[in-house]
């Protein structure tokens, strides 16, 4: 621990801390795994790549950990966020910009030619960088490397070490050392090892990650998938009939319980990587009240967009005779808007006054997405959709949701636009769960008004862009939608004004003018606790 005494009492710009000499060495050791891969980009021939697969990846989790330790262990347990905006990287600095051009050119690469990080064509032999991954691929499952496979192994040691470091710099918190455990055993477990077990295993399975659920694995109802499944007996079956329970059963009784976090900060790979690799640059998320705006139109307009795509491909390989099979294109519609229909009025029942103003706006959605399904029933054809081609709509739904927006901007952008800005403005699931979240669900964040000091640490933790000082100064609760639970705010709060609570949904939204104590009864307030 360095003996210097910062002199300095300036708020505006406090002197910058340099890193010691060990994290120098650790960001050497850093850089020097990541070294090796540029070489295999550049076709180098190492002699054994399995060791230098290992030793790449040693080195770069072993520059993480030494750098982590050496950051947070000489420091005393508690809030760790002083800085964040006078460091280049984490402020859209010079730093911060390079990194985001280096990270979102590497998701264009990855997605749209992976032929430059050596992928082999038509069973051609892997070279580059993705053969470098083929001794791991090999041992795991049998097979070469996948540009595919090269990202989930990368994804998963960023989400470990820097999970690692996580854990460090909040281990004053209990709960966000648990989270964070759980964020990197589903990641490790049932994203990267169970699938690559399973093709062993049964090499004719589709792939299947079993944390993923509908909108986000859009892909398990496409047909040549289904096809996939039905075809290998009771655990195909077994598996499209979980992946239909973690829509209807699962994840909402889960949500109501537990809100959204059980799956945004609990288990999801986006959150996950957020979380962790991206913690640096919670603080870089918007605030602003057109961002708001931007994101309640933006990532509901995206599960609109989900809702009708995943429709429209399922309703391509259903047939028009019931005789063959029960579930004809016109039933399948049918069911679909009665569903949705359903789940609409039985909002306006019980959850009026709660929704507001947004009602209006529910209705339009809904009158929308029906027009469309209508639609599409009296001009598809067994080929085309919309007047497309079946095949088109699937792949740009993949193209533009799945690969465009979640990994080129959504990860991409960490550095400029924050670590949840898939998350905030275009994950369809965060829409389902955010929408069941703030009308039934017993998840709150609570409030103690009288303690907040309004020192803004929970506004510019946010990586939501959620200004929860502006709940924390009334007192009153925050349920809001984006929200994903991860806990952060409440971790850096000085006073212990936030608690993440899961309790009765009487009373769960309180007004501001109660709160306030504007014209209030207020024994009659206290008898209604």
């Amino acid at each position: 621990m360095s003996n210097k005494i910062n002199h300095s009492m300036s708020l505006a710009k406090p002197d910058a801390l340099d890193i010691t000499t060990k994290q120098k060495i650790a960001l050497a050791i850093g850089i020097v795994g990541l070294l090796i891969f540029v070489l295999a980009l550049f076709n180098t021939n190492f002699p054994n790549q399995g060791v230098f697969l290992t030793l790449a990846l040693g080195m770069i989790s072993l520059g993480i950990i030494v750098y982590s330790r050496e950051a947070y262990l000489t420091k005393l347990e508690g809030i760790k966020n002083d800085g964040v905006w006078f460091k280049s990287i984490s402020s859209r600095g010079i730093w911060g910009w390079l990194v985001g051009i280096i990270l979102t050119s590497f998701y264009i690469v990855l997605y749209f030619f992976p032929q430059y990080l050596g992928l082999g064509a038509d069973g051609a032999v892997n070279t580059g960088l993705i053969s470098l991954f083929d001794p791991l691929s090999q041992l795991l499952s049998g097979r070469n490397a996948s540009q595919w496979f090269v990202y989930g192994t990368l994804y998963t040691i960023a989400i470990l070490a820097f999970g690692y470091k996580f854990i460090l710099k909040y281990r004053h918190n209990r709960y966000q050392q648990i989270r964070t455990v759980s964020v990197m055993f589903f990641q490790l477990g049932f994203a990267f090892l169970i699938p690559e077990f399973m093709y062993v295993m049964n090499n004719d399975l589709p792939y299947y990650d079993l944390k993923s659920v509908w909108p986000l694995n859009y892909y398990i109802f496409d047909e040549w998938s289904v096809k996939g499944f039905l075809s290998n007996g009771n655990i195909g079956l077994a598996l499209i009939l979980f992946g239909i329970i973690s829509i209807f059963v699962i994840t909402p009784i889960l949500t109501y319980k537990y809100g959204k976090r059980w799956y945004c900060s609990w288990v999801c790979g986006c959150g996950g990587l957020a979380e962790t690799a991206g913690d640096s640059f919670r603080q870089l998320s918007s605030k602003k009240m057109s961002a708001w705006k931007l994101e309640r139109w933006l990532i509901h307009l995206v599960l609109v967009f989900s809702v009708v795509m995943t429709t429209a491909m399922i309703y391509t390989y259903l047939g028009y005779d019931s005789n063959n099979f029960w579930l004809t294109k016109g039933v399948f519609i049918s069911l679909v808007i009665g569903f949705l229909i359903i789940v609409f009025t039985g909002v306006m029942i019980f959850k009026r006054h709660e929704l507001g103003k947004d009602a209006k706006y529910g209705a339009i959605g809904l009158f929308v997405v029906i027009a469309l399904l209508v639609i599409m029933h009296f001009t598809g054809t067994t080929d085309h959709v919309f007047y497309a081609k079946a095949g088109t709509l699937r792949s740009a739904y993949g193209i533009y949701i799945g690969s465009i927006f979640s990994g080129v901007i959504g990860t991409g952008f960490y550095p400029i636009l924050g670590s949840r800005s898939w998350c905030r403005f275009g994950c369809p699931m965060a829409a389902i769960l955010g929408f069941q979240q703030r009308l039934f669900s017993k998840f709150r964040i609570t409030t103690n008004g009288g303690q907040c000091i309004s020192c803004g640490n929970c506004s510019n933790s946010c990586e939501m862009g959620i200004d929860v000082r502006h709940y924390a100064q009334k007192g009153e609760n925050i349920v809001r939608s984006s929200c994903v639970g991860c806990g952060i705010c409440s971790a850096v709060c000085p006073r212990g004004v936030l608690k993440l609570e899961n309790d009765s949904m009487n009373g769960r939204i309180n007004p501001t003018e109660i709160l306030l104590g504007n014209d209030v009864d207020l024994m009659d307030l206290v008898n209604q606790k």
